[in-house]
């Protein structure tokens, strides 16, 4: 196997369908194990995943995909470090595990990747990063990115700067979900089918991310752009910062990173 992932649940799911789709990888090339067998048999029932009878055999791909809850790490590293081969190359995405934690459990010489995805990558538009250890090679990086760019976006950064991410991209996404059944909410409330309403709620903002990305302007002179003197627009800007609007998401991005950073604690 080139590939194994250990947990098998939603985010290793849609990450081993985005490799199969985008052509990363076979089915056969790819290896699973969970303790739910129900987990493995939908993969290997939708992507031909070959299914391991435990750890031992699942670190025995030449990526190893920790596809865990971050609780579930501390009693499962001391059971794999001892089966894994030296050059078997560790990826991990969970949350709030730095790379300090996984080299004192797995050892000081393992290559190890740690990769923060989001739930978007069940739709492959996840924003994901990525740090890894000084002893991971120019190819075992460029793995790293073949696997994740299947998904979505990859970008490297500065381990120091996960927890914000994990925040920004990992978590937030359930702040737009928000925002856009809000708007669904109001339109419905003022006579529009709900279908309708949150369907054109989720394009507008779809579209408006893409406004950001592809115009180069910052978010608040586009926001100018669309707030004529005296107009809508403006009297719903005005509104929404009356009641917190900005202050509201701050407090939110706050309380998530320093929730992130207990949990590497």
């Amino acid at each position: 196997m080139k590939y194994a992932f250990i947990g098998l649940g939603n985010m290793a799911g849609a990450i081993i369908q985005g490799m199969a789709a985008a052509g990363v990888a076979k089915g056969a090339d790819i290896g699973g194990y969970d303790i739910d067998p129900a987990q493995g048999q939908r993969l290997q029932e939708s992507c031909g995943i070959t299914l391991c009878d435990g750890l031992a055999q699942a670190a025995q791909a030449k990526t190893l995909v920790l596809s865990v809850k971050p609780q579930v790490l501390p009693a499962l590293l001391p059971q794999l470090a001892p089966v894994l081969p030296p050059e078997t190359l560790v990826v991990s995405i969970a949350a709030g595990k730095d790379l300090a934690f996984l080299q004192k459990a797995l050892g000081e010489n393992r290559p190890i990747v740690r990769v923060m995805p989001n739930i978007n990558a069940k739709a492959a538009a996840a924003t994901s990063c990525y740090t890894p250890n000084d002893r991971v090679s120019p190819e075992q990086e460029e793995t790293v990115r073949q696997i994740f760019s299947s998904i979505g976006s990859i970008t490297k950064l500065e381990e120091k700067l996960f927890s914000v991410f994990t925040a920004l991209c990992g978590s937030a996404p359930a702040f737009t979900y928000m925002y856009i059944d809000a708007l669904a909410q109001a339109a419905v409330a003022a006579g529009m089918p709900r279908q309708m309403a949150q369907a054109l709620a989720a394009d507008c903002v779809c579209g408006s991310a893409k406004m950001v990305l592809t115009s180069g302007q910052h978010p608040a002179a586009l926001t100018d752009q669309v707030c004529s003197p005296g107009g809508v627009t403006i009297a719903g800007v005005l509104q929404l910062d009356k009641a917190g609007f900005v202050s509201a998401v701050h407090q939110g991005m706050a309380a998530m990173i320093d929730k992130d950073k207990q949990l590497a604690q």
